[in-house]
């Protein structure tokens, strides 16, 4: 079995079309988990540097770190 971490990257590698997500969607992902162990997970990768924030200002996303339009604009 995948560890947590782990399942995070699978999610995101497996989605197409969409960089950034809501909190609310990595929780999906683990129903049994309470938010918070949820967040120490998503913390962990991007402490790694493996996923990083984005603002809008009103809301906070994640994604995979140098992926989507923004990155690219960026460069």
């Amino acid at each position: 079995m995948p560890s947590e971490k782990e399942q995070v990257l699978e999610f995101l590698t497996g989605k197409t079309g969409k960089s950034k997500f809501y909190f609310s969607d990595f929780c999906k992902i683990f129903p049994d988990k309470k938010q918070r162990e949820v967040k120490k997970v998503l913390t962990e990768l991007v402490n790694e540097g493996k996923l990083e924030f984005w603002s809008s200002g009103s809301t906070t996303m994640y994604g995979m770190t140098g992926a989507g339009k923004q990155k690219a604009e960026e460069e």
